[in-house]
């Protein structure tokens, strides 16, 4: 009896525990396990091009999943026995389902079937990126069930939003913009760099949910995602698709490997249109080789060659030391670093003003000219200009490029004059030339334009950097100079406008055989020659139909700014260039 009592006794202060005291542990353990928390994602800010025109866009896609036990038992709840009716429903169900996904996803009906047969399992993944109204109508295929009538559905599919990367216009700015990888992350261009502002934070929902789905007035605690920042670049997505095409017929016709194409606004930076070739898909990355989803632009470094020259003589003008008068008399070649420097053109003893050298690319007369300027003043003119710092556009991987200093050698003084012995990207020296011919002021290479959060407050930029390198006198000096380049042949002008421009075609550095093997052919040129307002640089790697930036690289920069003028609003010109002399006696 003794014993009996004190079973008794236990028993009953373990049902006081448990009805008393531990009841609300137990209810909430109980709870636990009803709830589920999914995490929100936040729509993704989208790019834009300076007009508002959509280059990157999230659209509204889907993660289709199962519970293969949900789908097996059709929902059944596994506390009572299945009715008939029920194990009717459960009988069916897998072949049903695997027929309405094969309907709406494509695949073969066995491989639905497997997912759904897949043991102690309440989550698979079916398919990623799925559009919603795909979802939306395999949940109306669902809801018909068994008797097609709604009164009996089928169970067990489920979505959450998987977004979609949209690029409108394919491979517009591909090099530009970037694209995503599997995870959903920027991995290239600006979706790369711009990552942080555009995913945006996750929010967060957790809710009560039975055998059937979410409980209407169960729990429901929601932590609302906060969208991207959206961007718009100072980028013309038209002029960009022309500039691109410009620059693949180019590469084409010189028998190129590679080319890039930058323009730009001189009196603000702004890039206008960032062209490379070969480009790629944003929309399908992979099936571009990996050398081309970058951008050359603002990654590859090479020596300018010629194109260099406008940097030396608005130095020197600058310097005092040279007006496009000047008179030099220019040998056959020069001594230099225990060799000789010769023009690319065979001369004996001839008469150039610094406006014949630059109009005939004189190696020989420019660095007879830039033997006057101290090196040091020389390397300190070429970094004022941008060159040996990243340009800061934002985009990924940019180079720096090299500018040797005040203690360079006298020969290698000699070689940066012509525009060898250094190091640029394109963008660099597109900048660098456009601070020369604005009227001296460098301004820094601008791709973003403006953002904003996804409320549309505006986000405060930082603010590009702006200088004045020369004076607006030796910048004219250098628009004159470089205006003899195109009046030098009638070829070369763009009906209405007067133009302005320079040749480049420099020995191309190796790092392979770490010697020179063939050549960059390069052109840049400005209009209108009155107040240059738009910049055009074409670079060319490895030609093999010729090598000669005025043959092969200005017609692109023609083509482009032919286009690009009248597009900009910018007036014609009203008078004809002067012809000035080249020469003396």
């Amino acid at each position: 009896m003794v014993v009996v009592a004190m079973l008794l006794g236990g028993a009953g202060l373990r049902a006081v525990q448990l009805q008393a005291l531990d009841s609300q542990a137990f209810a909430a353990e109980a709870a636990a396990k009803m709830q589920s928390t999914r995490e929100l994602p936040a729509t993704r800010g989208s790019i834009t091009d300076r007009n508002g025109v959509v280059m990157a866009a999230t659209e509204p896609a889907m993660i289709i999943s199962i519970d293969p036990d949900m789908v097996r038992t059709n929902g059944a709840d596994k506390r009572y026995a299945m009715s008939a009716k029920k194990q009717e429903e459960a009988a069916a169900a897998p072949d049903a389902v695997a027929e309405i996904l094969v309907k709406h996803l494509g695949g073969k009906k066995q491989t639905y079937l497997d997912l759904i047969a897949t043991p102690d399992s309440r989550y698979e993944i079916v398919e990623r990126k799925v559009p919603a109204d795909v979802y939306t109508a395999i949940q109306a295929d669902m809801k018909l069930g068994i008797d097609q009538d709604r009164r009996r559905p089928w169970f067990g599919v489920f979505a959450d939003p998987d977004p979609i990367r949209v690029y409108p216009n394919r491979s517009v700015a591909s090099n530009v913009l970037g694209f995503m990888n599997a995870e959903g992350e920027g991995a290239g261009g600006l979706e790369y760099s711009l990552e942080e502002g555009l995913r945006g934070t996750p929010g967060q929902t957790t809710y009560d949910r039975s055998t059937y789905g979410r409980i209407p007035l169960g729990t429901n605690v929601m932590t609302p995602a906060v969208d991207g920042n959206s961007y718009t670049l100072t980028i013309d997505s038209d002029m960009q698709w022309m500039a691109e095409q410009a620059l693949a017929d180019g590469v084409r016709e010189a028998g190129a490997k590679t080319g890039k194409l930058v323009m730009m606004n001189t009196k603000t930076g702004e890039l206008l249109a960032l062209a490379n070739y070969p480009s790629y898909d944003s929309t399908n990355p992979g099936a571009a080789e990996e050398e081309d989803r970058g951008n050359r632009a603002v990654t590859e470094v090479y020596e300018p060659g010629s194109v260099q020259k406008v940097l030396t003589m608005a130095a020197l003008a600058d310097s005092g030391l040279v007006t496009p008068a000047t008179k030099v008399v220019v040998p056959p070649r020069i001594a230099s670093g225990g060799g000789y420097v010769r023009d690319s053109f065979d001369h004996g003893t001839i008469n150039l003003t610094a406006r014949g050298i630059v109009a005939q690319s004189s190696n020989i007369g420019t660095i007879q000219l830039a033997r006057q300027l101290p090196k040091a003043e020389l390397s300190r003119y070429l970094q004022e200009f941008g060159l040996g710092t990243k340009p800061g556009t934002g985009l990924p991987g940019e180079s720096t490029g090299v500018v040797p200093g005040a203690d360079m050698a006298d020969y290698t003084r000699d070689q940066i004059a012509f525009g060898q012995g250094l190091s640029v990207n394109a963008i660099q020296m597109a900048a660098a030339v456009s601070a020369a011919v604005n009227g001296g002021v460098y301004h820094q290479p601008r791709l973003i334009r403006s953002a904003t959060t996804s409320d549309g407050t505006p986000i405060e930029l930082p603010t590009p950097e702006s200088r004045r390198v020369i004076s607006e006198d030796a910048s004219s000096m250098v628009v004159e100079m470089m205006e003899s380049v195109i009046t030098l042949n009638d070829s070369r002008a763009i009906p209405g406008y007067r133009t302005i421009g320079k040749s480049g075609t420099a020995q191309r550095f190796d790092p392979a055989c770490k010697c020179y093997n063939g050549f960059t052919a390069s052109f840049v040129g400005a209009a209108p020659a009155e107040d240059p307002q738009i910049v055009v640089y074409v670079v060319l790697d490895q030609p093999t139909n010729g090598n000669l930036g005025s043959r092969l690289a200005l017609p692109v920069v023609n083509n482009v700014l032919s286009l690009a003028l009248p597009r900009f609003h910018v007036a014609p010109s009203t008078a004809e260039a002067p012809e000035l002399p080249l020469t003396f006696d």
